[in-house]
């Protein structure tokens, strides 16, 4: 089920995200993200997505697509190969999904023969560069707050944007603890508030492309005549009484 009209979404972040320019790879990455979220959860509330972008091209370095962390964990605990299964739990994905616990609570997104067949930690951290499991592994991880949690409990989004709620900067908060490091390239700006900015376009752009879509939508076909007969002859039209 299409919910934002593409052309329009990618016309708006291509000028407001990606100075005019985006490359095939940005495209596909951020269709594969849309697409997950059309087929699988179209009704949330559409601040989740965006913040789910938003996180994306912080992590993957305006890529838009799933990669290996720089570096792939060295000098990182989690950068040791595991005695067990010989796999390193680096950084991969749209989210840079890292440790050997978040590998395994993923495994159920990532193999569709789990529980059935035993897990394997190497196909899963093999799939986790696929871009629909990628996309799966983010929402899950983010709306489930199976990445981190506080003394509060997981963190999820909900968290965050609700009806009472709209802290794109708390909500770094989901995926690293680093919302007010600042970066040497970032011009003084904080991780987090860089993130609170990507959220802003994308959730302008996801607004725009959807009420582009709706717009483009016949109305909704008009009821049929009901004709009832309950002791005296009754004429509906439309849901109201004409006889």
């Amino acid at each position: 089920m299409l919910v934002f009209e593409r052309k329009t979404y990618f016309d708006t972040v291509r000028d407001s995200l990606f100075a005019g320019k985006m490359s095939q790879q940005q495209v596909d990455g951020q269709e594969f993200i849309l697409d997950t979220w059309e087929d699988t959860r179209p009704d949330q509330d559409v601040r989740w997505l965006a913040y789910e972008l938003a996180t994306t091209i912080h992590e993957t370095a305006s890529t838009m697509w799933p990669i290996e962390e720089y570096g792939k964990g060295k000098g990182m605990p989690y950068g040791i190969p595991d005695p067990v299964t010989k796999e390193t739990y680096y950084g991969r994905g749209f989210v840079q999904l890292t440790w050997k616990e978040n590998y395994l609570k993923m495994t159920p997104i990532v193999d569709p023969q789990f529980p059935s067949q035993p897990i394997d930690l190497n196909k899963t951290a093999g799939q986790a560069l696929e871009p629909h499991i990628a996309a799966a592994i983010m929402f899950e991880g983010m709306e489930r707050g199976t990445f981190r949690r506080d003394d509060k409990g997981p963190q999820t989004l909900a968290r965050y944007f609700d009806a009472d709620t709209n802290d794109a900067f708390g909500a770094r908060e989901i995926i690293n603890g680093d919302k007010n490091k600042v970066p040497s390239w970032s011009n003084g700006v904080s991780i987090g508030k860089l993130i609170v900015g990507y959220h802003n376009k994308f959730l302008d752009a996801l607004n725009v492309a959807k009420e582009s879509y709706a717009a483009t939508q016949p109305p909704p076909e008009e009821q049929k005549a009901v004709v009832r007969l309950e002791g005296n002859l009754e004429v509906w039209l439309n849901g109201v009484q004409i006889a």
